[in-house]
């Protein structure tokens, strides 16, 4: 058994990450999935949330929005619709997204989609809460 995970982080768009950690967190659907070296075989859908992993020590997020998780062995992959790591969210973009979910679902409009508006308002406070928890850490 390794004492160590080798994650990798892939959206549609690139490779977010492949290094060697200590620990993972991912958002399932159920809710957080705490995954060590050693871990026994799993395939699940995410949800939106804050994936987290550990290295010698240092913590680092990335706001997750929905796609899966698969660990075999000590090898972690993500396959995520999106994902932005902490450093990159862009908190004004991110309030002003929240404010306009928040504003559609409130006016309760004919025709609106609820489950895409929820999920618009998910990813942006999700956005938020890591990049102001990653600041607080630095």
């Amino acid at each position: 058994m390794a004492d160590r995970l080798d994650l990798t982080v892939v959206t549609p768009e690139r490779e977010l990450i492949h290094e060697e950690v200590d620990e993972v967190q991912v958002p399932g659907l159920g809710g957080y999935l705490g995954l060590l070296p050693g871990h026994a075989p799993l395939f699940s859908e995410l949800g939106i949330g804050e994936l987290s992993y550990a290295r010698s020590g240092q913590t680092h997020s990335i706001a997750l929005a929905m796609g899966f998780v698969e660990i075999l062995g000590d090898e972690v992959r993500i396959l995520a619709d999106a994902a932005e790591p902490a450093a990159d969210v862009d908190v004004e973009r991110a309030a002003q997204a929240q404010a306009r979910a928040e504003e559609r679902i409130a006016r309760g409009a004919a025709g609106l989609d609820y489950p895409r508006a929820q999920a618009s308002l998910g990813r942006a406070v999700v956005r938020i809460q890591v990049a102001v928890a990653s600041q607080k850490r630095s």
